[in-house]
């Protein structure tokens, strides 16, 4: 049985973005279709690479973090990849901490300025 490859149009349905996005991952090399005159054909690869794509912006990371991440696993294997994933995990999650504190401060902020706001009014 032939594997199932999916046009372009059924690719930003499947993964829900745009044409635009879809076309700039190729341009950034994160994704590699076939052609087949101008339609482009996603296959098995394609799709789980737009997966982990979709996960890893879902998490944070940036394009390039992506990009170099699925490098690996191409010149290195699985587990050199997994031991930068788990090096690029807890690089984000400190990061995503760091937000979460700044985004804490914030709305402490913005309470304590409503609450006095609410209090002038008597």
């Amino acid at each position: 049985m032939p594997e199932s490859r999916l046009s372009f149009k059924e690719m930003c349905a499947r993964y829900d973005v745009t044409p635009r996005t879809l076309r700039y991952y190729e341009y950034i090399e994160l994704l590699t279709p076939d052609r087949e005159g101008r339609a482009r054909l996603y296959g098995a690869r394609e799709q789980a690479r737009m997966t982990l794509i979709m996960r890893g912006r879902r998490f944070g990371f940036a394009l390039e973090d992506i990009r170099q991440w699925l490098l690996i696993y191409e010149k290195e294997g699985t587990r050199a990849q997994m031991q930068t994933w788990i090096t690029l995990a807890d690089r984000q999650m400190l990061e995503l901490a760091e937000q979460r504190r700044q985004l804490d401060e914030t709305m402490a902020e913005l309470q304590r300025l409503r609450d006095e706001t609410a209090a002038s009014l008597g």
